[in-house]
């Protein structure tokens, strides 16, 4: 583990109608803590919380900035806007799910879409 203890992890656009075969032009880089076997740990993340970025790249559009949220419940989500004016683009069930190399994760966008994704890299951040 590294002196941070933040792994970087990159997720890609899975298939779906509009990219049958994937997209590695859309999708999120995020730094978060993960434990032993893959979750991320929220123990962890309360330590290091501003750190926790994330950055989503989707095609032409600007990249979005923000960071790695735990929102009251225990879920997971990606907030750009610190002050609260935009929603959040939750992970569904972030905390139990592994966050290896080719593991597939879910994520509502602001729009309510619920979209697949691929890992595909995790590396010391």
């Amino acid at each position: 583990m590294t002196a941070s203890g933040l792994k970087k992890i990159r997720l890609n656009l899975a298939r779906t109608k509009e990219h049958p075969m994937g997209s590695a032009h859309h999708g999120y880089e995020f730094l978060a803590p993960l434990d032993a076997v893959g979750r991320i740990d929220p123990e962890r993340w309360r330590k290091l919380r501003d750190k926790c970025r994330v950055r989503r790249f989707w095609g032409g559009e600007v990249e979005d900035v923000g960071h790695l949220v735990h929102r009251p419940g225990g879920s997971w989500a990606f907030r750009y806007d610190l002050a609260g004016d935009e929603d959040d683009e939750a992970g569904y069930r972030f905390g139990a799910h592994l966050f290896g190399v080719g593991e597939y994760v879910s994520i509502r966008d602001e729009d309510g879409v619920l979209l697949p994704f691929v890992v595909v890299t995790v590396v010391d951040a």
